[in-house]
Formats: C-alpha cells, sequence, structure tokens
C-alpha cells in the first residue's frame, strides 16, 4: 500500500509542476506577443489588453483544474481502496 501512495504523491507533485510550467511558457508567450502588438499598433492596446487579460484567466483556470485533481488524488485517494478491495480486506 506504501508503493501506491508513493507513486500517488509523485503523480500529484508532476502533475502540479507541469502544469505549472506550462501555463508560465503560456504567460510568457502571451505577454511577449502583447507586447509587440502594442508595439506595431499603439491604438489597439486598451482591446488586446482586454483580451490578454481574458485568455490569462483562461490559462490560470487550466492551473487550477490541475491543482484540483492532484489534491483529489492526495487526499481521496481511489487507489488505496481499491488496493485493499484486492488484498481482501
Amino acid at each position: 500500500m506504501e508503493t501506491v501512495i508513493g507513486f500517488t504523491a509523485i503523480a500529484v507533485a508532476i502533475l502540479i509542476g507541469l502544469g505549472a510550467l506550462g501555463v508560465g511558457i503560456g504567460m510568457g508567450l502571451l505577454g511577449g506577443r502583447f507586447l509587440e502588438g502594442c508595439a506595431r499598433q499603439p491604438e489597439l492596446a486598451n482591446m488586446l489588453q482586454t483580451k490578454m487579460f481574458l485568455v490569462v484567466a483562461l490559462l490560470d483556470a487550466v492551473a487550477m483544474i490541475g491543482v484540483g485533481i492532484a489534491l483529489f488524488f492526495a487526499f481521496a485517494n481511489p487507489f488505496v481502496g481499491q488496493l485493499q478491495t484486492a488484498m481482501g480486506g
């Protein structure tokens, strides 16, 4: 049973870490493109800023969903119950 809990902890760490890495890269690319767009056409800065914040919110939501799934596996691990059932007790 300790192996299942250990592998679950590793999976939770990978899930949160890769989710944060992906969101960080996405926000970096988005911010860079936003600055390029504002430098090319300053009159569109307000419209671009609104759309950028909308996409940032959606990117952040992806990370929060990953954290929610990771917390589910950390505190309500369904695999431990399956392992106990399989071991007969």
